[in-house]
């Protein structure tokens, strides 16, 4: 399958390029090689590669620096998509757009989760940016996948456990403080790209959830990875109000994979499970970096 992979450079986007590089003519592209805010740029290349799936991986994540760079953050998070679909319903094409668990508001209680049908209420300005990028990909095109996960984590790029693993091996150690009242699904990012291959090969199209099974809070996320990890570091939990941030955050995020498993789709696994095998795989090169990151800090 033609595929054209854009954003190949971020946490998603290189695992992407690993997975679906097995068995699909696969185009990838970084911000230099094309810029999704310039409709011209998006055209020629929607024109020279005609691809069947075009899968959007670049993004604006930056959540609380959203609140003061809104321009930056609209244009990559809205216009970029817009002019991905457009040139698409032109040419002919799929596209496969990634959104977020944070459109939803996180008023249900815990543990209930969203569904895919679930009524949307971002609460930061990323948020609504992403749900205006759902919002135009659909009214471009008829033929769209939106897939939205949650709390992603991988090798490649900051996130979440290279934050706490950073800490917690910082001289001196300070004693961190982890969010208890906020709770979702800690997702590997490998995991969301062999999924988003299913979902393709299977001619999947409307919108998905998929995040790891099974749910907890950042602190207990924390807590877990540290002492798989075999460091010792006093964490203590806090509230949401304890740990003020520039951008408001669903208390709870926890997303329910329906459609994939209506569809018999579903190759998410359990939080812990994932997590295990990532270690497994990669403690020992999450451990250097995160030296050398603490010693340059």
């Amino acid at each position: 399958m033609k595929i054209v992979l854009v954003g190949k450079n971020g946490l998603l986007g290189r695992e992407c390029l690993l997975v679906l590089n097995r068995a699909h003519d696969l185009v990838a592209l970084g911000s230099r090689e094309l810029d999704i805010t310039d409709a011209v740029q998006v055209e020629e290349a929607v024109r020279r590669y005609q691809p069947k799936v075009l899968i959007n991986c670049a993004a604006y994540t930056r959540v609380d620096a959203a609140e003061q760079e809104r321009e930056l953050a609209y244009r990559v998070n809205v216009v970029g998509p817009r002019n991905l679909a457009a040139s698409l319903a032109r040419h002919g094409g799929t596209l496969l757009h990634i959104s977020t668990d944070s459109v939803f508001d996180g008023e249900r209680p815990v543990p209930e989760p969203y569904g895919e049908d679930d009524a949307v209420g971002p609460l930061s300005y990323y948020s609504r940016t992403k749900v205006a990028s759902e919002t135009v990909v659909k009214q471009e095109l008829s033929h769209y996948i939106i897939v939205r996960t949650a709390w992603v984590y991988g090798l490649h790029g900051p996130n979440f456990l290279k934050t706490m693993l950073r800490l917690a091996l910082s001289n001196p150690k300070p004693r961190i403080k982890v969010v208890n009242d906020q709770f979702g699904s800690l997702t590997w990012s490998y995991r969301v790209a062999e999924q988003l291959a299913r979902i393709i090969e299977a001619g999947g199209q409307g919108i998905y959830h998929a995040t790891a099974e099974g749910y907890a809070t950042w602190f207990e996320v924390a807590d877990y990875f540290l002492r798989r990890m075999g460091i010792e570091i006093q964490i203590d939990p806090c509230t949401t109000a304890e740990y003020q941030t520039p951008a408001k955050r669903p208390k709870n995020s926890i997303l329910e994979n329906r459609r994939l498993k209506d569809q018999g789709l579903n190759l998410m696994r359990p939080w812990k499970t994932d997590l295990d095998e990532f270690i497994a795989r990669y403690r020992e090169v999450l451990i250097q970096e995160a030296m050398i990151t603490a010693a340059r800090s």
